[in-house]
């Protein structure tokens, strides 16, 4: 009987130890999944802001390109202008 209760006592006891062994690794898995989470967002919202950052930089040199267009618009209509009413002068 004393062996028997030895037994059932000696598996509880590995039976614990393997619950907690369990235990401990679900909660570190479970810390290293939140951690790489955590770390995926941070590369995320960096990588964002790198993207936001490059397409605010193409957007200013396109609205340069556009005012440069604008002005050269503008001279070559003074110039037309220009140019049209020296033309009527001579005749």
């Amino acid at each position: 009987m004393a062996a028997t209760i030895l037994r059932e006592i000696s598996q509880d006891e590995h039976e614990r130890a393997r619950i907690r062994s369990r235990r401990m690794y679900q909660t570190d898995m479970d810390c290293i999944r939140l951690t790489s989470e955590e770390i995926g967002e941070m590369r995320s919202d960096a990588k964002w802001e790198k993207s936001n950052a490059e397409k605010d930089a193409i957007i200013a040199d396109k609205d340069a390109i556009i005012a440069d267009k604008d002005e050269i618009i503008a001279d070559y209509a003074a110039e037309n202008a220009r140019l049209r009413a020296e033309l009527e002068k001579r005749q």
